[in-house]
């Protein structure tokens, strides 16, 4: 069932209920306080005739030989006095003896043949009064009254039902382009979908499916990208192993070994390559990496120091107590990310000069920061800028131009960054900053 309908439904059938319930009472109500209206003017009208009667001389009372007085009659109304004496002094009908008859005060009911009295008996003053009224008259009264009530409901449920329908039309109306909108959308379509004229309700709902598509695209960007990156990097190296097999194919001796060995570091060279290409693409893809280690500074800067290029680690100046404090990032991220920036300052700096890694973290503070630093020439602002581009090298050295890239990713990820300062006298430095967890 739609939406639509089950609104249209669910409060239309309240609406119903509501409405018949609101009459029935109405109507109950109605019934009785024109019962008692009726009832009322029977006894008012006994009233009034025993009032006119007293006004007559007392001796009339006693002539029971006065003739009896006929009142005129009106329609459904029946009326008779009767004497102390219980002789009949007046009457509006001749044929209705026994319904007008005497009886106990008060209201009653009394049947003739077909149709049905409602009686009162009065008395005062030892004359009594009776009155009836028609039942048939009195429904009928009561019937028009109840016409005339119930039309009008009627008409104002009607009434309700339409204007229900038409808000829930019109309410309902941004949900039906909306899904007009996007049944008519082109299945690679990834733009955001409109919210102009959306209710604040929906907006919520259309600004996380505008997310989505927005990492949808993101994904598709970084998968195609890393098509891109791939065919375009790995074509050089590949083609390089194919030319030393060939040639190792048609010479021999020292040239074909030497064929063999280029061949073999262009296997090394691809086999980084491709490690660093599917780690950028892990760390973008937000793949977990969590293993349950703790993230200890100590721990993570000797194992980058040890991943790092293990025949020049005398080079490392490193600091002698670092915090005692945890990263809040997994453990191989953040030793991938110093990893990366110790390589980066071992080939790019020079051969024989220090390099020094060190910490700096106040207590209290929510980010530490990582700092390396070597002894180069430094790099002017515009290679600043370009350092962590996609395969862009800063020098002719063999490398996959991930490295620094790789970091850049992994610090967005965990809401650190990294910078780079070049002084004008010389020297670079990287800095990396990273979340610390709760200390």
């Amino acid at each position: 069932m739609s939406l639509r309908a089950r609104l249209l439904l669910t409060l239309g059938l309240t609406l119903a209920l509501l409405w018949g319930v609101a009459a029935a009472w109405l109507m109950r109500d109605l019934e009785e306080k024109f019962v008692d209206t009726l009832d009322q003017r029977l006894a008012q009208s006994a009233r009034m005739v025993a009032g006119l009667v007293l006004q007559l001389p007392f001796d009339v009372w006693e002539d029971t030989e006065h003739p009896v007085l006929s009142i005129p009659p009106i329609e459904g109304l029946a009326c008779q006095v009767h004497s102390p004496q219980g002789e009949i002094m007046a009457r509006t009908h001749a044929d209705m003896d026994a319904i007008l008859a005497p009886g106990e005060g008060g209201h009653s009911y009394r049947q003739a043949g077909d149709v049905t009295w409602r009686v009162f008996t009065y008395e005062r003053g030892g004359i009594v009064i009776t009155t009836a009224d028609r039942m048939d008259e009195r429904d009928m009264l009561l019937g028009g009254v109840i016409r005339m009530t119930v039309v009008p409901f009627i008409v104002a449920l009607v009434g309700s039902m339409f204007a229900l329908w038409l808000g829930v039309w019109r309410g309902l109306a941004p949900l039906t382009r909306l899904r007009e909108s996007l049944a008519h959308r082109h299945p690679d379509a990834l733009a955001p979908v409109a919210t102009y004229g959306l209710p604040k309700e929906i907006r919520p709902l259309i600004e996380t499916l505008n997310t989505l598509l927005e990492r949808v695209q993101q994904t598709i960007i970084r998968e195609q990208r890393f098509t891109n990156d791939a065919a375009h990097e790995l074509r050089t190296p590949l083609t390089a192993i194919k030319t030393h097999l060939q040639v190792a194919r048609r010479v021999e001796g020292q040239a074909a070994i030497t064929s063999l060995n280029y061949a073999e570091e262009g296997v090394v060279r691809l086999s980084s390559t491709l490690d660093q290409l599917l780690t950028l693409a892990r760390v973008e893809g937000r793949v977990r990496f969590d293993d349950g280690e703790a993230s200890r500074v100590a721990d993570v800067a000797e194992h980058a120091l040890a991943d790092s290029q293990h025949n020049k680690s005398a080079r490392f100046v490193v600091s002698p107590h670092w915090p005692d404090v945890a990263l809040a990032m997994p453990r191989e991220l953040a030793i991938t990310a110093l990893r990366n920036l110790l390589d980066n300052a071992i080939n790019h700096g020079p051969a024989d000069a220090p390099v020094n890694f060190d910490a700096q973290w106040e207590p209290g503070e929510r980010h530490l920061t990582f700092s390396v630093s070597d002894q180069g020439p430094g790099v002017d602002g515009a290679t600043l800028e370009q350092l962590t581009q996609r395969f862009w090298r800063a020098s002719k050295q063999q490398g996959s131009g991930l490295g620094l890239a790789i970091v850049a990713a992994i610090a967005e990820r965990f809401g650190g960054e990294v910078t780079f300062v070049s002084p004008a006298g010389g020297g670079f430095t990287a800095r990396l900053v990273v979340p610390v967890a709760g200390s």
